[in-house]
């Protein structure tokens, strides 16, 4: 079983015990993406919100203009499709939302620091586009 099914299954496994867990697989947003590292851990950059961004679901984040965000990875779209980054806001104003990474569109943002110019590009899984619900 591939690992990444193995982990989905037992996070199921694990969540019916104490209460209701339902999952949902989105679509892809691209089969590919740009990292620093072959596990998407390390910054690449920094980027400045443009105008306020208003996620469309739990894999987006909130952005608001003016707001510092540190990008993880930049998917590789397919042709035709939007050009997505994810990353973690950044900021004292947002200590609410600090800590949690998801897509945002990087049309929405300026990058305004690079860190890391040597990137890894790497496959995206299954598991990237999971979403998991409990009741």
């Amino acid at each position: 079983m591939d690992k990444s099914l193995g982990l989905i299954f037992l996070l199921i496994c694990v969540g019916l015990v104490g209460h209701m867990t339902h999952a949902a697989f989105m679509e892809k947003l691209a089969n590919s993406k740009i990292c620093a590292d072959k596990d998407c851990s390390y910054v690449i950059s920094m980027a400045q919100a443009l105008e306020d961004y208003v996620a469309s679901d739990c894999r987006y984040i909130n952005l608001r203009r003016g707001q510092m965000i540190y990008v993880f990875s930049k998917l590789k779209p397919a042709e035709g499709a939007g050009v997505f980054w994810s990353g973690s806001v950044y900021g004292e104003r947002y200590v609410d939302q600090m800590g949690v990474i998801g897509y945002f569109p990087s049309n929405y943002v300026n990058e305004t620091h690079v860190f890391q110019k040597k990137t890894v590009e790497i496959p995206t899984t299954v598991s990237s586009y999971l979403l998991l619900f409990t009741s």
